[in-house]
């Protein structure tokens, strides 16, 4: 036996190290696993607020966005400006790569609002970009809901638009501030969702953000059941060494 693998069954036939580890193991596990169900908790919120969102229309007009909750279903009037597009990168519809196009709203006396017009395919190359053209009349009035730009959850995904490239822009998870000083315009700190069922946009499943209230409370559920498993493990190996201790 290698003296590494002697050293490491020594520690495990301590009594009060196997417990130390034992509690250790049950504490970190019972933990995650508290941290999941507040993750489902949250986002149970956040899905109930998505849902309540679409049970009435409200007339945005001249109403500050701040004024409306996350998710709200609104209409709104203004000019789309068809030459100077966002395509969000990294955005991927059942497996496959794409772009979700980001349009500008012109509206009267307020913030310009971009609106999410949906999902393009990727087109196989970086050279080549989908064609995005705006093909509207000179003014609209469009219904969608108020939500936040996409996430990445981790810095490394994010990419500026380049101030240099051509319209429409690639950018990757941008803040609101990027996409301005691309612009060159005040926007409104969020965007707005099209509805399905408008005739300017693209593929539209909009879904609630994260990962779904069931899943959190799966692994939830899971870690817990890791934190019994550690407690019948000490129990099943401090029994077995008490009776051997105990046999003649």
């Amino acid at each position: 036996m290698s003296p590494t693998l002697s050293r490491r069954l020594s520690v495990l036939a301590s009594p009060w190290r196997r417990t130390l580890l034992a509690l250790l193991a049950v504490a970190l596990c019972a933990r995650l696993g508290v941290w999941q169900w507040h993750k489902g908790v949250h986002a149970q919120a956040e899905w109930t607020r998505f849902e309540r969102g679409t049970q009435r229309l409200q007339e945005l007009n001249g109403r500050a966005l701040a004024e409306l909750p996350l998710f709200q279903r609104v209409r709104v009037g203004g000019e789309l400006d068809g030459a100077h597009q966002f395509l969000l990168d990294n955005r991927s519809y059942r497996g496959r790569p794409g772009y979700e196009v980001l349009t500008p709203l012109l509206r009267d006396r307020a913030p310009t609002l971009l609106v999410d017009r949906g999902w393009v395919p990727f087109t196989g190359s970086r050279a080549r970009l989908p064609d995005v053209t705006v093909r509207a009349p000179a003014r609209v009035t469009l219904a969608g809901r108020l939500a936040n730009l996409p996430s990445p959850g981790l810095a490394s995904g994010r990419m500026a638009p380049d101030a240099h490239a051509p319209w429409p822009k690639v950018t990757s998870f941008p803040s609101m501030d990027q996409l301005a000083a691309a612009l060159g315009r005040e926007l409104a700190p969020r965007i707005l969702l099209l509805d399905p069922g408008e005739t300017l946009g693209y593929l539209r499943e909009w879904q609630p953000p994260g990962m779904s209230p069931l899943r959190h409370y799966s692994y939830a559920i899971q870690w817990w059941c890791f934190a019994a498993l550690a407690l019948v493990l000490w129990a099943l190996v401090g029994g077995r060494r008490a009776g051997r201790a105990a046999s003649p």
